[in-house]
């Protein structure tokens, strides 16, 4: 990812709590040459510095990946930012975002026992508190049968790449402008932005 120093983030804690909150990722590997992408939730283990997911057996992307280095992508939120905001129409517009990059080779989990607990790791980070949805006896027969439909695995993460763009290459006064705009937008990606921005700027 092309990251300019200033928009560099570097920070692990900022990097995992943003791939936490933005859990539902972009996983790209290649297949014969060609790019294969799926989107999917990937959970991050922070003791084991990895993330666990699974694939459906059918999308093949599983069957050749090992070995190979792949790329999750974490999606941050992002807003447009109109030039008519600054204090000067000699400018132009521009995107602001947050992203993370994760780099490894996947690990896939051909035990069964792993891969549930993989499966309530998930249920207990998504599931709402209180919901009563979990796996034991009274579903488990269900649950083996849903199993064999998916191949687990995991990502050892080798590098992270992180990237804040919020106009750090304008005046504060410039930003301090984008902000206002950005509170007053109706977006909830444009108000996070306006957070990071505020966050970022004092």
């Amino acid at each position: 990812m092309y990251i300019p120093k200033h928009t560099l983030m570097d920070d692990e804690e900022t990097l995992f709590a943003h791939m936490e909150r933005y859990s539902f990722a972009t996983l790209f590997s290649t297949s014969g040459g060609h790019p294969t992408v799926t989107h999917l939730p990937l959970i991050l283990d922070r003791e084991n510095k990895c993330l666990i997911g699974h694939f459906a057996r059918a999308n093949r992307q599983w069957a050749d990946i090992s070995g190979q280095e792949v790329l999750g992508v974490f999606q941050g939120p992002h807003s447009y930012i109109s030039s008519s905001w600054y204090e000067t129409n000699q400018s132009v517009p521009t995107w602001n975002y947050t992203a993370v990059h994760a780099y490894g080779q996947v690990q896939l989990i051909e035990d069964e026992e792993e891969l549930l607990r993989c499966l309530n790791q998930m249920i207990v980070i998504y599931e709402e508190p209180g919901s009563g949805y979990h796996i034991d006896g009274s579903n488990r027969e269900v649950i083996d049968g849903l199993m064999k439909g998916i191949v687990g695995f995991r990502l050892p993460i080798d590098r992270l790449e992180g990237k804040w763009k919020l106009s750090q290459n304008h005046s504060k006064e410039r930003q301090a402008l984008v902000i206002n705009k950005l509170e007053q937008s109706s977006s909830s990606n444009a108000k996070e932005i306006a957070r990071l921005m505020r966050g970022n700027k004092e």
